[in-house]
């Protein structure tokens, strides 16, 4: 007797890698809103911020303009950066999704190459912002004692250190934007509304909880003791359930046509 064994399929990982990158290239098309507009509107704040830096040094002198850099920390002028990757997510889920799957693509592979495309930009711009943060360390501020990419808390002598917070950063608002624009694919604005509303509940209970215990020396001392590094991981928590969350929700969800 005989037996014949059904020829196994070693393409099938290559072939389903093959379809996760072409997802990730779908992304991509348009590089100059992902690659090269941010980088210019970061630009024009950069410049606006040197304006002022170099008003500031002449008008009042270099001790003011000491104070004014420790001051400019806590602008948030490199803020814009974490916020338009949110944005960026957003459309992936909410514009993007409809017209991967009108090519056939699947949900699964969708995500996944939507979650590469995230990774890899957030590497990108984590080492640019790196970069940035480095040059203006090593200048004194451009020269004019100024602060922009030397952010207050995130701030770390350790360039690879920096690099890790920046990356983990930019991740968390990826995927809580992909995951926020799940909710809107899947449910609508109805799901929105009930999505923000629950939230909103969440923050105002928490707030409430810390202030009626009088937790609020203790969350500081959080802060304070897992450090820039410490809180940046502990990001990964809500990171890994965003994107766990937008998977399941976009697995279910049924674009308008």
């Amino acid at each position: 007797m005989t037996t014949t064994t059904a020829p196994i399929d070693r393409s099938a990982g290559g072939e389903e890698l093959r379809r996760i990158v072409n997802v990730a290239r779908l992304h991509l098309t348009n590089r100059f809103s992902l690659l090269v507009l941010p980088w210019i509107i970061l630009g024009i704040i950069f410049a606006a911020n040197l304006v002022i830096w170099w008003l500031i040094r002449t008008v009042a002198g270099d001790a003011a303009m000491q104070d004014a850099g420790e001051g400019m920390q806590f602008s948030g002028a490199s803020s814009f950066i974490f916020v338009y990757m949110m944005v960026v997510a957003v459309q992936a889920m909410n514009a993007t999704f409809p017209f991967a799957l009108g090519y056939g693509v699947t949900r699964r592979d969708f995500y996944l190459g939507s979650g590469l495309v995230f990774i890899v930009l957030s590497a990108l711009y984590a080492l640019g912002l790196t970069v940035l943060n480095v040059v203006e360390r090593a200048t004194n501020g451009w020269g004019l004692g100024g602060r922009m990419f030397d952010v207050v808390y995130f701030s770390t002598e350790n360039a690879v250190t920096q690099f890790v917070q920046f990356f983990l950063v930019l991740l968390f608002f990826f995927f809580v934007g992909a995951a926020t624009a799940s909710v809107y694919v899947r449910w609508k604005s109805i799901g929105m509304i009930f999505f923000f509303a629950a939230l909103s509940f969440i923050v105002l209970a928490a707030i409430a909880v810390i202030t009626l215990s009088e937790s609020w020396g203790n969350v500081g001392q959080w802060f304070v003791t897992n450090g820039p590094l410490g809180v940046a991981l502990w990001l990964l928590v809500p990171t890994l359930l965003s994107a766990i969350a937008g998977f399941f929700l976009l697995r279910k969800a049924t674009p308008r046509t």
